[in-house]
């Protein structure tokens, strides 16, 4: 038999923490043929990119290795020297990380990173790279290969940057190419084109893939073989169609049974009365612009276009409704998000209970109560140098002025509405796991009991899982006070369990307005129905 392009047997990884030894992996065998896509799947913590480390030789300090081999054909990376590894990485084997824009160096240009990846590993020029890199950008789909080379990478889209990632892993012909969640933060079409363009360059490369992904019903696109870990152990692996069909183990049972189906309603439908009532609140014409020119730049004919951001969007949210807001990347979604909390200047008009908001300085604190917004990563919301309680204090301090004890008490009653013990009060935010800040920037939210709450993107970020138990607390939550939810997302097919309504925005239009049976029985706009075609179908 043909020797695996990846061979790893009786492989275990530890951690050395000051809470003890975390056992990251233990006892993993798994092999990747040549031309063969292996998918991992597990919830957070589970082992997956502690794995794909290991491969890579690009362990921290506190790592501890246990026994075992990984073999890449016949060679044992864990028995070469340093330098022979930095020779292999790029070269033999390489990877595609989750976010392009932590992985590529914001202060070279795109063209001269490609280029040094050719010129170390394959030996090239300078002007033979640069000719070769032109070549590779236009073989993953990317327009003007000349031009997009001397871009920086905060001058290109999300979907560019990950073409960019993608054609140095391929550069080199590796024999092996690890994923690491590449398509988690871009929408539906942009993460189907990339999809599309791995499939077609994975079989004309050849090239074994290990692809790291919670994403379930996208594995089971992309994958042949698929692999499950849970807390560093190997619960399951075979055939895409058996494990994710007929799962053997439990805990792959209820990884299955997480994936959002459009066909298992999560909330029941708006009763007549509820339907017919005035708007919460109610969008008319609202528009953004960003890039406006300043009054020196217009003295001196320096005068560009603005960009559209939002152009005249009308739409309004009944009390106790859930409208879903869906689009690519760029459409203009968030942009409508920061214009309803403040955050965005904007034009046209918000009504909010029958009040007219006509701009930021109409953003009253009452109104500013009762609007609240859950961003997407909690890393970025939560102030890393304060205490949980302390994060939790603030909006209480701004709107209701407790005394001490009544500010405490208040505290722990946020954190047990989110299903967190009331002593993550002292706890720092690293201190969490995502799932767990994302339960604090709720409470947070929740804070002010607020009548409408946004939620931006706020379960990309999270595995099968962890996303179901947070969107049955936020559905819990609004059956307990009847809020009202803006829930921004690109996945459909969890839009389609929750939503009463679902708005589709591209290029900064709302194009199309459906209820989520009309939605799922078939959209009337073109953009709506390539949204749909382009979502993975669940799982199981």
């Amino acid at each position: 038999m043909e020797q695996p392009a990846l061979t790893i047997s009786g492989y275990s990884l530890d951690y050395l923490t000051p809470r003890g030894v975390h056992h990251a992996l233990v006892d993993i065998d798994l092999a990747i043929a040549r031309g063969e896509v292996l998918g991992l799947v597990g919830e957070s913590g589970s082992g997956k990119t502690s794995l794909a480390w290991s491969i890579m030789r690009y362990l921290p300090g506190n790592a501890r290795e246990n026994g075992g081999r990984i073999l890449l054909g016949r060679d044992d990376l864990r028995a070469m020297a340093p330098a022979a590894i930095e020779e292999i990485r790029g070269r033999r084997i390489g990877m595609v990380f989750q976010d392009p824009s932590t992985s590529l160096n914001p202060t070279l240009s795109l063209g001269i990173q490609l280029a040094e990846v050719l010129e170390r590993h394959r030996g090239l020029t300078r002007r033979q790279a640069w000719r070769e890199g032109e070549q590779m950008l236009a073989r993953v789909g990317l327009k003007d290969p000349p031009g997009m080379m001397r871009r920086y990478p905060h001058e290109a889209s999300g979907g560019e940057k990950q073409r960019v990632v993608i054609a140095q892993a391929f550069a080199c012909q590796p024999e092996c190419i690890l994923f690491d969640e590449p398509t988690t933060a871009l929408d539906v079409i942009t993460a189907r084109q990339i999809l599309e363009l791995f499939a077609e360059l994975q079989a004309e490369t050849g090239v074994a893939s290990l692809y790291i992904s919670h994403d379930l019903a996208l594995v089971s696109r992309v994958a042949d073989r698929v692999a499950v870990l849970h807390h560093g152990n190997m619960v399951e692996q075979g055939q895409v169609a058996g494990v994710f069909g007929a799962p053997r183990e439990a805990y792959t049972r209820r990884l299955v049974a997480a994936v959002p189906r459009p066909d298992r309603r999560l909330v029941a439908e708006l009763g007549p009365a509820e339907a017919a009532a005035a708007p919460l609140v109610a969008a008319r014409g609202v528009s953004v612009e960003y890039g406006r020119p300043s009054a020196i730049a217009r003295l001196f004919g320096r005068d560009r276009a603005p960009v559209v951001g939002n152009r005249a969007v009308s739409l309004d949210v009944r009390p106790g409704e859930i409208v879903g807001v869906v689009g690519e990347s760029g459409s203009g979604k968030s942009t409508l998000a920061r214009a309803l909390t403040g955050l965005n200047p904007f034009s046209g008009e918000i009504v909010f209970d029958g009040r007219p908001v006509r701009g930021i300085a109409d953003m009253d604190g009452a109104y500013r109560r009762d609007v609240q917004i859950i961003f997407q990563h909690p890393d970025s919301s939560l102030n890393p140098r304060q205490r949980i309680g302390e994060i939790l204090a603030r909006p209480l301090r701004l709107h209701d002025r407790l005394p001490g004890a009544a500010e405490a008490a208040r505290i722990g009653e946020l954190l047990e509405q989110v299903r967190l013990p009331a002593t993550y009060a002292g706890r720092y935010p690293h201190q969490l796991s995502g799932g767990e800040k994302q339960r604090v920037a709720i409470a947070r939210a929740f804070a002010t009991a607020p009548r409408l709450v946004i939620c931006d993107e706020i379960t990309s970020a999270l595995d099968v899982s962890v996303q179901a138990a947070v969107i049955e607390l936020l559905l819990d939550l609004r059956r307990r006070h009847g809020t009202a939810y803006l829930f921004i997302t690109h996945d459909l097919n969890l839009v389609r369990q929750i939503a009463h309504r679902i708005a589709v925005m591209y290029r900064g239009d709302l194009v199309e307005v459906l209820d989520a049976q009309a939605f799922s029985a078939g959209p009337t706009h073109p953009y709506t129905r390539s949204l749909v075609a382009a979502v993975p179908v669940p799982v199981g």
